[in-house]
């Protein structure tokens, strides 16, 4: 396969907050000295604890930090499409998903970039569930993601071990050719759409293992709604997609006895 010429130097992660402030600051020090050459692009949604005002004063101090202020709180999805349309206006090359709350580790950022690189990939997924991730969350918790990531698999076939995994990069190229505007998923099902989405548009998924510690401060924004929306959102796309493949297997047969009735 050719290497591919896309420049893959500028690169931004873009961080959703709400009510993070008692772990901002330190995600932010811990990413600067992790990859330093990448921008970040802090997403707050009015949070009442005053997260925006810690990464406004840090964004004073760095020109690499970036903030943008949203009038309530919409969601990790729009907070991460509204990072995406912000990115992609200013030409950024890779654009990344991380998690304020730790639970993504700035220190893992570099070997997601290097697998973009070396392995030509259009996403790269942290995975919790591949040979050599890890995580420390509860029993419960753990048999709860392992059991939607092997729904996600076997209902959709996607040839992804951590579908919902949100450490996501991608390249620039990859999200001009998907319609953001079309994404309404939320939650944790966002990221399945979107590594559904990448695979659709005929990018190359790679994942990465990551270790992924459980948030130590702050409250979690897992909720039975979005398991119940991750849920309903996977059956459905995946009985979409069965559907078009028996779609085309009966086209096809349609084709050849076509053509073997032209032949006799």
């Amino acid at each position: 396969m050719a290497e591919r010429m896309e420049l893959l130097d500028r690169v931004l992660v873009i961080t959703p907050t709400y009510n993070e402030a008692e772990n901002l600051a330190a995600i932010i020090r811990r990413l600067r000295a992790a990859e330093p050459s990448a921008h970040l692009l802090v997403v707050d949604d009015n949070s009442p604890d005053g997260t925006g005002a810690i990464a406004d004063r840090m964004a004073a101090e760095d020109p690499a930090i970036h903030v943008m202020h949203r009038a309530g709180k919409q969601g990790l999805a729009a907070a991460y499409l509204a990072g995406f349309e912000w990115g992609l206006e200013r030409d950024y090359d890779v654009l990344v998903e991380m998690d304020a709350d730790g639970s993504h580790q700035p220190e893992l950022l570099p070997s997601l970039l290097a697998a973009m690189r070396d392995q030509q990939a259009d996403m790269v997924k942290g995975s919790r569930w591949m040979r050599g991730g890890s995580t420390n969350q509860s029993r419960s918790r753990e048999l709860l993601s392992r059991l939607a990531n092997i729904y996600v698999q076997v209902a959709m076939d996607i040839p992804v071990r951590d579908a919902t995994g949100g450490f996501n990069a991608f390249r620039a190229s990859i999200l001009r050719q998907i319609d953001l505007s079309g994404v309404a998923s939320k939650g944790y099902t966002f990221q399945v759409d979107m590594t559904r989405r990448v695979l659709d548009a005929g990018g190359k998924v790679v994942e990465v293992p990551i270790s992924f510690p459980d948030r130590e401060v702050g409250q979690s924004k897992m909720s039975g709604a979005i398991i119940g929306e991750a849920l309903l959102r996977t059956t459905e796309w995946g009985a979409q997609k069965r559907w078009s493949q028996l779609k085309g297997v009966g086209a096809k047969i349609s084709e050849e006895f076509e053509s073997f009735n032209s032949r006799t």
